[in-house]
């Protein structure tokens, strides 16, 4: 990890400059910036992505997020962390005549990776080029390696409690990446050990994640574990197979779970299809599809110990892509390019907002609102499936 100097990363912003800003959210932004390192990834003047809280809880949720990416496994499909810059306290109260005034107060900072392409919601939501279906999987694929990487880590566990499309980053070289760790938390599964707190932390951290992606079963702090990451991924690979809004008011039900999971239960799965590409070529194709769909299906269960481990999750889509016969290279390749020159070209009149907000219901299909916040609604039912044939 390297440690830069405050004013160096605010001149590589530009003074953290508006034109800089590349996304923000409630508890801070992220700017876009150049710096010259000092050996290994940062040798060199690179473009890199800096998180800067907006308020006390924002940098308190940044330190939370540096705490655990220095605990996390480097891994291809989980944005780089880079270095930060160390934050200064605010001064005390010094009365005494003569006294030299302390520094002003500074917030921490974070330095990652930038990833250009945009998010998978972008992608799926506001790309004119929907992506074939080889690389839907290949980008499942990616992410549940890296979620499997945080789960696997050692000696504690990460569980990340924010998986969501607009949480995977496209890289150029047409990887997906898993960022945004402010939420994410340590875990062992021996009681009283969760977060890292030993005394009075039996229920651990207050349930949080985004409405629509959260696990309706983590309603009390002492039910969190792996298996709500893993829904969190089974509702990222329903929004890849359907192209569908995970939240859309304008739609009965509005949640892609509550819609998803009976038609497939029921042999419809076709009908979950995303209608903007053409169905599987062929058997096998449609033979992986119906696997990934049955997949999610078992995921996002309402029975706990039905989901699987993400260990699992890597298995099945990696069998999945296999059956098919897809792999990366030829169709994956060039769709890949496509995606990396799609995210140059776009420019977009809005920059994206508020990509976390603390609050109690959804207020819009972009499945970019998150809950924040003590307790949480019933552990409700949602048909849950382990079938998947496309019929």
């Amino acid at each position: 990890m390297k440690e830069f100097s405050y004013e160096e990363v605010e001149a590589a912003t530009g003074g953290f400059a508006a034109k800089n800003l590349v996304g923000k959210g409630s508890h801070g932004s992220v700017y876009k910036a150049r710096l010259r390192g000092g050996g290994g990834r940062m040798s060199g003047a690179v473009v890199v992505a800096v998180k800067r809280p907006s308020h006390a809880q924002g940098a308190a949720k940044l330190a939370n997020e540096i705490a655990v990416l220095s605990a996390a496994p480097r891994h291809p499909g989980l944005v780089a962390f880079l270095g930060v810059v160390a934050g200064r306290p605010a001064p005390a109260d010094e009365n005494a005549k003569g006294v030299a005034p302390p520094p002003p107060s500074r917030p921490p900072l974070l330095v990652m990776e930038y990833v250009s392409n945009r998010s998978l919601h972008d992608l799926l939501h506001r790309s004119p080029r929907p992506p074939p279906w080889p690389r839907r999987v290949e980008i499942a694929l990616d992410v549940a390696r890296a979620v499997h990487a945080l789960h696997a880590a050692a000696p504690r566990a990460i569980i990340h409690r924010d998986v969501k499309s607009a949480n995977v980053l496209l890289g150029r070289d047409g990887r997906a990446r898993l960022a945004d760790f402010s939420l994410a938390v340590t875990f062992s599964a021996a009681p009283h050990k969760e977060n890292g707190d030993d005394e009075g932390a039996a229920a651990g951290p207050a349930p949080a994640g985004t409405i629509g992606y959260l696990d309706p079963c983590y309603t009390e702090p002492g039910r969190l574990g792996p298996e709500s990451d893993v829904f969190s991924f089974g509702v990222v690979l329903l929004e890849l197979v359907s192209g569908r809004k995970v939240m859309d008011v304008n739609s009965s039900p509005s949640s892609i779970v509550a819609w998803a999971a009976p038609l497939i239960a029921a042999g419809r799965a076709r009908e979950v299809l995303d209608g903007r590409v053409a169905a599987p070529p062929t058997a096998r194709a449609e033979g992986a599809v119906a696997r990934v769909l049955a997949l999610a299906a078992r995921c996002v269960s309402e029975i706990v110990e039905r989901r699987p481990a993400m260990a699992e999750v890597v298995s099945e889509l990696q069998a999945a892509l296999e059956s098919a016969g897809w792999r990366r290279g030829g169709v994956v390749e060039r769709a890949c390019r496509r995606v990396a020159s799609w995210g140059q070209r776009v420019r977009w009149s809005k920059r994206v907002r508020a990509t976390k907000v603390e609050c109690t219901e959804h207020s819009d299909s972009s499945g970019g609102v998150a809950l924040d916040r003590e307790g949480g609604s019933p552990c409700t039912p949602n048909n849950d499936t382990s079938g998947g044939a496309l019929k």
